[in-house]
């Protein structure tokens, strides 16, 4: 996560990269990479827009993705559309003939939420990640949620959707709030990947998968996607890494902690999952 590799100091007399990352429990690679920067001039301004509009309609595929692009002014193809729904790591929620591909070698879950009512905290956590458009490049934003309370247990950004990134905020939440009952992702390779699904079975913890095509498996989650761009990203376009943590940081001790919920009875999701 960025506010730990901040701390790394290459020039450090005593240790090493290594023994600081291994310190500080970061990945080494993550180190090394950069954000894109060899953009074409109009492709931010095109993901922004797609970004836009697929949280306000998600059920949009490439044409009418495409049309609407084309509506906005942008000079766009179906080829050029598929491709930054890959990059924004979206795919619209309608049912398909053939699913997205996913890693064969990885294991896949059922879905174990439907009709399953929640009447308790940790009795389901569950993760997702969003795209967030910036100045140059983009970022990813990764939370953990808890379905009863609404409450966010853990989040982070970070310049690449890699399993080892899910995987620190899996275990921050688990240390923070102890094991949930039931642990629901959708079959992306980030969720899917072994070390990740390792840590819910070292825990006991139940797994479900999203089904195929089908977003609204893990609607509080998206739910939230939509409040934290709405209300934040949208509002305040932060240009760096840096301003994006802080204000995000800001966004998310609000939204736990003030912002009141229908759904809770106008509490907070502190209070409900505190209370609980």
């Amino acid at each position: 996560m960025i506010q730990k590799r901040e701390l790394i100091e290459k020039d450090h007399s005593r240790l090493s990269i290594l023994q600081q990352c291994i310190l500080l429990g970061v990945c080494r690679s993550g180190l090394y990479y950069s954000p894109k920067t060899t953009l074409k001039p109009d492709e931010l301004s095109i993901k922004e827009c797609i970004d836009k509009q697929f949280t306000k309609m998600p059920y949009y595929g490439i044409r009418r993705m495409t049309m609407h692009l084309k509506n906005e002014g942008f000079l766009v193809n179906e080829k050029r559309v598929r491709r930054y729904y890959s990059d924004l790591c979206i795919c619209a929620i309608y049912p398909k003939p053939k699913g997205t591909l996913r890693n064969r070698e990885h294991e896949i879950f059922p879905y174990l939420l439907r009709n399953l009512p929640i009447e308790r905290k940790n009795q389901v956590w569950s993760t997702d990640i969003t795209y967030i458009p910036m100045e140059k490049g983009y970022m990813y934003l990764c939370a953990i949620i808890d379905w009863h309370s609404r409450y966010i247990l853990s989040w982070g950004i970070s310049n690449t959707h890699d399993s080892e990134f899910c995987q620190e905020l899996l275990n921050e939440a688990i240390t923070k709030y102890g094991v949930p009952e039931i642990f629901n992702t959708d079959q992306g390779s980030e969720f899917t990947a072994k070390g990740f699904v390792d840590i819910l079975k070292k825990h006991g913890i139940q797994i479900s998968m999203d089904g195929k095509g089908r977003a609204l498996d893990n609607i509080f989650i998206e739910r939230f996607w939509r409040s934290v761009k709405y209300e934040y990203l949208y509002l305040v376009r932060p240009t760096t890494g840096v301003e994006l943590y802080a204000g995000l940081a800001d966004y998310f001790q609000k939204y736990n902690e003030e912002r009141l919920h229908h759904a809770l009875d106008f509490k907070t999701p502190r209070q409900i999952y505190m209370a609980a």
